[in-house]
């Protein structure tokens, strides 16, 4: 692979594994080095335990970059951003991903500081291609494509004049693709120069806890929008999603209302889902919904109004009273078992 202008992964890793979002960061990047003509590395920062890094090689990461020390044990903004930043010049990646997670929107925006180049927050999508401005032609520009102005729209940013350009990438909306031959990457160790006085916080504890449900491994999702969100017609997509075997899930209207509990929430600002089969109850489809279950395999829509959007990328739809529609096929369901 080549030594410099690489596309490069900024690795998490929690309980000695690396973050899913990680491996989905890898995923991308290969198909992003694949149109670049590079190749993909990362970098992963810790004090020495942890999983083999060059088992990353499964993904399509061809180097890693190791850093060890004491003062990376567990994630502070400061040790970790200015090791990363000396990573990066040694590197010269020209593309740079992190996870739009708390770590990740956290250490990105100090690194791009530090490097004083672009970086664009909580994309949904990545890729390359070219940018006319000025009538000057760039070819081979990371294109950073992201919801704005409050998911009314989609937009595109460059950053042409930028090396590298960086992006943070919203957890669950680029697949986590396995290779079918893969060889592990190589390791490659640095020392980095950390001192005392970088290590400005000491964490004394770290509390887990778990979430109360995995949207992102439900594969049936019995969602309610604001047309279920009355008590008769959530405790009925209770009912369904208990009869499925799934999980329920919500829009971030009924969300925001108290309704149901963030975790559940699915979306642009909740989790990005592709399961079997999503039973959309009540919901209207805004872009912001769609724009994290349309990749469902099966969608089912149900809704009062028949111009709703959700029926756009239904492939079932239902026009009718939720409660109703749903009681029938729960005994449906039942009759046929």
């Amino acid at each position: 692979m080549q030594e410099r202008g690489n596309v490069m992964v900024f690795i998490e890793h929690r309980d000695g594994m690396p973050a899913e979002v990680s491996l989905e960061l890898l995923s991308k990047a290969r198909e992003l080095a694949a149109a670049l003509g590079v190749g993909v590395e990362a970098a992963v920062l810790g004090a020495g335990d942890g999983y083999d890094p060059g088992s990353l090689g499964r993904y399509g990461c061809e180097r890693v970059v190791l850093v060890q020390h004491p003062g990376l044990e567990r994630f502070t903004s400061v040790p970790y951003a200015k090791t990363l930043t000396q990573v990066i010049q040694r590197y010269e990646p020209q593309v740079v991903l992190f996870g739009a997670t708390t770590t990740g929107r956290d250490v990105a925006p100090r690194v791009a500081s530090e490097l004083q180049c672009g970086l664009t927050a909580d994309c949904t999508d990545l890729q390359i291609g070219e940018h006319k401005a000025k009538g000057t032609v760039y070819t081979n520009v990371l294109l950073q494509i992201r919801p704005a102005f409050g998911g009314n729209i989609v937009a595109t940013i460059v950053s042409p004049d930028s090396r590298p350009s960086m992006a943070t990438v919203r957890e669950g909306v680029m697949p986590r693709r396995e290779l079918d031959s893969w060889q592990p990457a190589q390791v490659v160790k640095e020392d980095i120069d950390l001192g005392e006085g970088d290590v400005l916080t000491e964490i004394l504890d770290v509390v887990h806890k778990e979430k109360a449900v995995d949207m992102k491994k439900a594969k049936i999702i019995v969602s309610a929008g604001m047309g279920a969100a009355d008590p008769q017609s959530l405790e009925a997509v209770h009912e369904l999603a208990a009869a499925l075997g799934g999980v329920v899930g919500a829009s971030r209207p009924v969300v925001d209302a108290g309704i149901v509990p963030k975790e559940h929430q699915v979306g642009q600002t909740g989790t990005t889902v592709r399961p079997n089969l999503y039973i959309a109850c009540g919901i209207s489809g805004q872009i912001q919904h769609r724009a994290g279950m349309s990749e469902s395999k099966r969608i089912v829509a149900i809704n009062t109004d028949p111009a709703a959007p959700i029926f756009d990328i239904a492939h079932y739809g239902i026009v009718g009273d939720v409660k109703q529609v749903i009681q029938h096929m729960i005994k449906a369901y039942k009759d046929k078992e």
